[in-house]
């Protein structure tokens, strides 16, 4: 028993250094956008910001893909492989001579951030099946790390060096050391310990044939349209990143470094809300989503109204409650299905959601190009923040179709793989 918690903590752990680099690749280019313009000669802030959408169209659209063989394969070796091809992709994007090399380099990072996600949460949430909240949320302390140290280096460190270059040959180089470690000392996957009611011991951490993703046609239309409200969500949080790095230098004069200060800030808070909102999710769901999402949004649509001695605090107060929802309802999907499948749902899950959300980095650039002299009007940016607001208050419109896929999952799926029902129910459940 006390190896296998050993093994389990460790496993955690290492996850979580991955979700961290996962993470840091998503926002390093940030507070780059205005210097990767000037460098590549570029025509205008969007062909800078596509850059990021790019990267995670490439991130998504194979996602299922990653989900099918995170159901059949290692996903140690899939964890590994990942993360050594996201570093790859922006060791070459420090070497873009053009435009076209780098958009090319930033598909392979985002295939290679593909991935993470379906591998490691199936893997998590099978290893900690009765605290799969904090377990999650104690990963998403990674992605914290991640999404802080992103833009606070890189924009630190093209203030120092004068090149926008060098930051990212180091993350790259960075990822490529993290990824050979990972691959060193993680342990494989071992059957985790089973929950009353569900698979036997013994039985196979992957089964040969693996069951449908949905038994029925309801069960499709109930995780389609979770999904579909959720990238609401996720649109708006990836909407909020790229703006506010173009509010902040364009309407207030910030530099790249203290842009890059700013976001991380954004990003840090969810260290520590992350596993406590994680944590206190364990016993129910539905009300800390809601709670969490409704703070996120009050906090979005105030960032552009307060003084500028303001802006950073309510960024963090943002980043803490917007980015504990990710452990939540990454615990909620997960719990609704049976190992067999949490891989592919989740890798469809995120597909979907995903494509909708990284748009938005390339639509707020375009919409502030098209602002012209306006965009240095912090005034102009007011309606963009209420939009994105709304977006996440009409999110919350996934948690009715969540809550039937989990009941209605249990009720229709048969057999041994299927938890039984009562260890799922959280107390918001009827």
């Amino acid at each position: 028993m006390k190896s296998e918690a050993h093994h389990k903590t460790r496993t955690l752990w290492l996850t979580g250094v991955l979700h961290a680099f996962t993470h840091l690749y998503g926002v390093a280019l940030l507070p780059l956008y205005l210097r990767i313009q000037q460098d590549l000669k570029l025509r205008s802030v969007e062909q800078a910001t596509l850059l990021v959408t790019v990267m995670g169209v490439a991130y998504f659209l194979p996602s299922y893909l990653q989900g099918v063989l995170a159901d059949r394969l290692s996903r140690k070796r899939l964890l590994a492989a990942g993360l050594a091809i996201n570093a790859l992709g922006f060791v070459a994007l420090s070497f873009a001579p053009d435009y076209s090399w780098a958009l090319a380099s930033v598909v392979l990072a985002g295939l290679g951030g593909s991935f993470y996600h379906p591998a490691a949460t199936a893997l998590i949430v099978r290893l900690f099946p009765e605290a799969r909240g904090h377990a999650l949320g104690l990963t998403g302390i990674g992605a914290s790390v991640g999404f802080f140290i992103g833009p606070i280096y890189c924009g630190w460190r093209v203030v120092n060096c004068g090149s926008w270059r060098s930051p990212v040959l180091e993350i790259g180089l960075a990822g490529l050391v993290a990824a050979g470690l990972f691959a060193w000392l993680a342990d494989e996957e071992r059957q985790a310990a089973p929950v009353q009611g569900s698979a036997k011991p013994g039985a196979a951490a992957h089964p040969p044939v693996p069951h449908r993703l949905f038994p029925t046609p309801a069960l499709w239309g109930f995780f389609l349209a979770a999904s579909a409200f959720f990238s609401l969500r996720d649109f708006a949080g990836s909407a909020m990143g790229t703006s506010a790095s173009l509010f902040l230098q364009n309407a207030h004069g910030f530099s790249p470094r203290v842009t890059g200060m700013a976001l991380s800030g954004l990003f840090i808070a969810s260290a520590i809300s992350n596993p406590v909102f994680g944590r206190l999710s364990d016993g129910g769901r539905i009300r800390w989503i809601t709670f969490v999402l409704l703070m996120a949004a009050g906090l979005m649509s105030l960032f552009p109204r307060v003084p500028v001695a303001w802006m950073v605090p309510v960024l963090v107060a943002y980043g803490f409650f917007f980015l504990s929802s990710y452990p939540i309802t990454e615990a909620a999907l997960m719990e609704a299905v049976p190992d067999s499948v949490r891989g592919r749902v989740f890798g469809l899950f995120i597909t979907l959601s995903g494509l909708v959300s990284n748009l938005s980095h390339w639509l707020v650039g375009d919409w502030v190009h098209r602002l012209g002299p306006r965009a240095s009007s912090p005034a102009s940016y007011l309606p963009l923040y209420a939009a994105l607001s709304v977006l996440v208050v009409m999110s919350l419109a996934a948690l009715p179709f969540l809550h039937a896929l989990r009941k209605r999952e249990h009720m229709d799926e048969a057999g041994p793989a299927a938890a039984p029902l009562t260890a799922l129910r959280s107390p918001d459940a009827p």
